[in-house]
């Protein structure tokens, strides 16, 4: 900065690439995302002004134009900490959540700790992509690299989550394309990722560089992502509530035998696990041998005796506790499209104002209302709060608690500089997709379990899990949990660490 004001004041300085205007500025960082952003004031900015020499021309009264040197651009840590701890909550929930049935999936309506995993990283998503197409030189290249990341994501999403991967407890690998899962979480994160992307590109030229006055003046700001919002809202709520479900059947195949089970319809607007219209949708888009066969519908009350910990099914317990249902299904993430531009929202906050208690204000303001939105639907059982579902008051009160999660964040981390108890969440949140391959969908335990002696249940990571933790603990839940914080989680916080070292990033 002190060599560019000495060049100012030598009158060397003229490349208008070295200036920059006086509104908040988002660059990209190392790893590719535009996490980075001003947070310096305008006075601030104004600081460093200096003239060049007056030729003749000038001291005939022209004025000098006002130079401002760039400032350095400060990342915004919490963006990264907050999905590490997305992933971090998601190892947690899928390698305990058998042991903790408390921690796991609601069976149906409800919210438990894993049920904000997924709207947790769609709100992510949308804060991300506010920073990340701040500024686009060419709209056609935008678009071209938003396809292509989306394309990458349905891959791998069909990879992981489509039956070719059987990580980490089977060695083997394929699928039989008549049965493959063509949706999952990496596939519903790629959809909304699309449509919120796109609108945020393809607006470019309505968007506002200084808001005007007013409390609503940041959403009107940007209309026409709520305007997206909006229609995707109407399309599920009206599907939803207005299309008929018929009967339906699926087939079961037990000890070499096939039986057919008939589950009985005939109704709109049912928001239970078997008569849904969200259901209805991903049989009929997807077919019926495409769907996740074990929902978590299996571990309820009218299902189970072991509710609510997954165990055998009860005698007399209805058809529809057998059927398949895709928890990621069309119409649902049509629905988490919202979670989506709620976050994108919040990351327009962080662009438009400068102020720290600005930005909260905003944040922790819609947190509430979101959340008691929520309430209000879900009590009234006017629209029960519903992962599997996702439904609006699901949306509302997961996207609530993202904002408040993010704003505590933002204060304990970028505000008050405690930055140090959360880097290894920094660490993961950096390199996301690799941990999420790597250990939430278990490629690297599956890769370990590979090397054994003599028997598949024989490898290190089962000798770890016995020995080192359930034995020790006397405790098979107790050790669980113990080996999933330490010999998962901390594990690759670690690994994450020294990545980000060696400046090492698996981007999409």
């Amino acid at each position: 900065m002190e060599d560019d004001a000495k060049k100012l004041e030598e009158g060397r300085l003229h490349n208008k690439d070295d200036l920059i205007s006086e509104r908040v500025n988002t660059t990209s960082d190392h790893n590719g995302r535009g996490d980075a952003i001003d947070h310096d004031h305008e006075e601030k900015n104004k600081a460093a002004v200096a003239a060049a020499p007056l030729e003749a021309d000038q001291i005939k009264g022209e004025e000098q134009p006002v130079l401002v040197v760039k400032q350095k651009s400060k990342r915004v840590a919490t963006l990264d900490a907050f999905r590490g701890l997305t992933i971090v909550v998601m190892i947690l929930v899928d390698d305990a959540g058998g042991a903790y049935a408390r921690i796991d999936h609601s069976p149906w309506n409800g919210c438990t700790l894993a049920d904000f995993v997924m709207p947790f990283f769609l709100f992510i998503v949308g804060v991300a992509i506010a920073l990340a197409l701040k500024k686009i030189p060419k709209i056609n290249d935008a678009i071209k690299k938003i396809i292509l990341r989306t394309l990458k994501l349905m891959f791998w999403g069909i990879i992981l989550q489509g039956g070719y991967s059987h990580a980490p407890a089977d060695l083997s690998y394929g699928v039989d394309m008549k049965q493959i899962r063509w949706f999952g979480i990496l596939q519903r994160i790629a959809l909304v990722y699309f449509v919120v992307a796109l609108i945020e590109t393809l607006t470019t030229k309505f968007r506002p560089t200084v808001l005007e006055p007013g409390h609503l003046s940041i959403f009107t700001a940007y209309k026409w992502q709520w305007i997206g919002g909006f229609l995707a809202f109407l399309i599920y709520m009206i599907t939803t509530f207005s299309l008929y479900v018929p009967d339906w059947s699926f087939v079961v195949d037990n000890d070499h035998r096939s039986k057919k089970y008939l589950v009985k319809c005939g109704m709109r607007g049912h928001l239970g696990p078997a008569c849904n219209a969200v259901g209805y949708v991903d049989r009929q888009v997807w077919g019926i041998n495409h769907l996740y066969t074990q929902p978590v519908w299996r571990r309820l009350k009218a299902c189970t005796l072991s509710s609510p910990s997954d165990g055998p099914l009860r005698e007399g317990a209805p058809s529809w506790c057998r059927g398949p249902f895709e928890p990621e299904g069309l119409l649902s993430s049509i629905s988490a499209i919202l979670s989506g531009t709620i976050g994108i929202h919040y990351g327009h906050v962080l662009i438009h104002f400068k102020g720290h208690s600005e930005r909260l204000k905003q944040w922790v303001s819609m947190g509430f209302i979101l959340i008691v939105i929520a309430i209000i639907l879900h009590f009234t059982d006017a629209i029960p709060i519903n992962k599997q579902l996702y439904s609006f008051s699901y949306v509302c009160f997961t996207a609530g608690a993202a904002g408040l999660v993010f704003s505590g964040f933002y204060l304990l981390i970028d505000v008050w500089g405690y930055r140090t108890p959360f880097l290894f969440l920094e660490w993961i949140g950096m390199n996301a997709m690799l941990v999420f391959v790597m250990a939430a969908q278990g490629i690297f335990a599956a890769f370990v379990n590979g090397w054994y002696y003599k028997s598949p249940d024989n490898s290190l990571v089962h000798w770890i899990q016995e020995h080192v933790f359930i034995n020790v603990w006397h405790s098979e839940r107790l050790g669980t949990l113990l080996y999933v914080i330490f010999g998962e989680i901390l594990f690759w916080g670690v690994v994450a660490g020294i990545l980000h070292k060696f400046r090492i990033y698996w981007k999409l």
